[in-house]
């Protein structure tokens, strides 16, 4: 389900036990899969689509989205770039490229965007953002000053950055990357060593694809001013951190502080009575940096108590009581096969819904005023 959706059952279970609630629907996201369409549900916004380049060049259909007012366009990277447009026999961060994702900026910059707010989970490439700069306008030079081609096995070759064809429109908007890891470029908790294997690299292809990123880095600081090798976040997507910072002005922030501030999440939770959050499972990675953490945060500071329905729960669930919510009901009803959950797993959630409100009115004084507002 859609955050969307999923809040739409919430909504539906909750009102057979407490049939005079008023509830608000606030989608939400953390900057991962899932972004562009909770982005563009919350605000009123609109979707668009384009032909890009995919990560080994085949063209792919790629999403974006515009905010409501016309003025954020958010992407994914893994629209265009992504892991999960090659069949695993065509993984090769080698020749993998993120020229789409710069072709979907592109596209944003010709809808005179503001902002760019940009979430870099479940990348196929590790090019050091080379690709997606590419697609702006910026070249790679080997020593012969020739094009250097997609992927970061060509970095090897690196002699070279010329910026001087960089779109001029990337001055005139505000870059935000949504980036929820820590890992540097280079070295053992760098782009490759780290994320490569799962791209297809073996462990030759790791060590040449960690020196080109180096040697990415030396060029970096050298041609565009800028020192990204060790920075928190810049080995994110393959280096697509440390690229959009060095070609495109990126700033690397939490992806669930890019989402409430976008949604105005603050001022739509001010004045209720209960925060309902989800997540599809909640274990105890949910209390770091997860969507549902995010909004018990806020929850949490303007005094509102947070209750979490999630399809199931998983080790160490109970952390997320350290983080302000307050109690965590799993929807799924009888083991089942996988494959099922998208066919009965909405209508699980929202009789698990009917029963927390049918909790909330055995309880609750004066029922009948309470106000729930629901949030994933």
């Amino acid at each position: 389900m859609t955050a969307l959706e999923a809040a739409t059952r919430i909504e539906c279970g909750l009102k057979r036990a407490l049939r005079s609630v008023r509830i608000r629907k606030i989608p939400m996201a953390d900057g991962g899969d899932g972004t562009v369409q909770t982005v563009v549900d919350a605000t009123g916004g609109r979707l668009a689509a384009c032909r890009v380049k995919g990560p080994q060049g085949k063209p792919v259909r790629a999403v974006f989205g515009l905010s409501g007012d016309g003025k954020t366009a958010v992407i994914e990277m893994a629209a265009a770039s992504g892991l999960a447009l090659l069949k695993p026999e065509e993984r090769n961060p080698l020749t993998a490229t993120t020229f789409g994702t710069g072709q979907l900026m592109r596209q944003a910059l010709g809808r005179h965007v503001r902002r760019i707010l940009i979430g870099i989970g479940g990348s196929a490439t590790n090019d050091g953002g080379t690709g997606m700069a590419r697609a702006l306008g910026i070249r790679f030079l080997d020593r012969n000053g020739r094009p250097l081609p997609d992927g970061g096995g060509a970095l090897a070759k690196l002699d070279r950055i010329d910026t001087s064809g960089r779109d001029p429109r990337l001055d005139n908007v505000t870059v935000e990357v949504a980036c929820d890891v820590d890992n540097p470029l280079t070295g053992p908790r760098g782009a490759a060593r780290v994320y490569g294997p799962q791209k297809g690299a073996t462990s030759a292809m790791v060590r040449q694809l960690d020196a080109n990123l180096a040697r990415l880095a030396r060029m970096v600081k050298r041609d565009v001013g800028m020192d990204i090798l060790s920075v928190p976040g810049g080995g994110a997507a393959g280096g697509l951190g440390a690229g959009l910072m060095a070609f495109a002005g990126g700033a690397l922030r939490p992806g669930i502080a890019l989402v409430t501030q976008l949604i105005g999440l603050r001022k739509k939770l001010a004045g209720c009575d209960l925060v309902v959050v989800g997540e599809g499972r909640m274990d105890g990675q949910t209390a770091f940096g997860k969507a549902p953490a995010g909004v018990a945060n806020i929850a949490g500071e303007l005094g509102i108590p947070v209750v979490a329905l999630a399809g199931s729960l998983g080790p160490d669930a109970a952390k997320v009581h350290r983080i302000g919510i307050g109690a965590c009901l799993a929807a799924i009803e009888t083991l089942m096969d996988e494959r099922q959950l998208p066919k009965e797993g909405p209508a699980m959630l929202e009789r698990s819904a009917e029963q927390l409100g049918r909790l909330l009115a055995l309880s609750i004084p004066g029922r009948e005023r309470l106000t729930l507002k629901t949030g994933r």
